[in-house]
């Protein structure tokens, strides 16, 4: 019983992460500092960053405090396999950030240039990886956190951050609907959100032309 009470802990405070980052990214929150404090606008991105990693790190903490004998054991090929996979993660990650914008995404740019603006400043465009699904970053976590051996609090945890990366993806795109517009519903109806698809992608010449189309707006 005693290690159900850990369990349902460490679920809690993954939920209570998982809300209180959806809720400091929504355009509610930004809407609501960007007219009450003004001034603090330009530092509200790094900030949200810095809070993001510090909130992170409770959760974390317990998952590898209450470590336990493993749910179920991988054979040498499967290790390998998943070894590979989990590389071949981070090499996709790591070449994917050439394609953003580090100085927009760490929020540098935005108390560079005192920016006040609420709505992200980065056009519409479209990376390799983008081609091939809308949110490459959460799809690549989840090669991360399910290709390796789980213990019941990797579990719990492994199972909440799907879910929020299920959810969070519905919410992320609500606000990129507002940013792009008829430009994102278009790339939506063509691409899928987290797990790729062979029949359903972008070729290098479709992506440019939608590229291009919201350029023209």
């Amino acid at each position: 019983m005693h290690e159900y009470g850990n369990l349902l802990i460490l679920a809690t405070l993954w939920l209570l992460y998982f809300l209180s980052h959806s809720l400091l990214a929504s355009l509610t929150a930004k809407h609501w500092v960007a007219k009450r404090y003004p001034a603090f606008m330009p530092w509200y991105r790094i900030s949200f960053n810095v809070l993001a990693v510090l909130l992170l790190l409770p959760p974390l903490g317990l998952m590898w405090h209450w470590h336990s004998s493993p749910l179920w054991e991988f054979n040498a090929a499967l290790t390998w396999f998943t070894y590979g996979l989990t590389l071949l993660a981070i090499l996709g990650f790591l070449w994917s950030t050439r394609y953003y914008d580090s100085g927009e995404f760490i929020g540098l740019r935005q108390l560079r240039l005192r920016i006040r603006e609420v709505h992200d400043q980065e056009n519409f465009h479209i990376s390799p990886l983008h081609r091939f699904v809308r949110h490459p970053w959460y799809s690549l976590a989840l090669v991360l956190i399910w290709s390796r051996e789980m213990d019941a609090a990797m579990l719990v945890s492994a199972i909440m951050m799907t879910l929020y990366f299920i959810y969070g993806s519905r919410i992320e795109e609500r606000k990129l609907v507002v940013y792009h517009g008829e430009v994102y519903q278009r790339y939506q109806s063509l691409v899928p959100g987290l797990l790729p698809r062979p029949w359903r992608y972008l070729s290098r010449e479709a992506a440019e032309a939608l590229v291009a189309g919201a350029r023209r707006q």
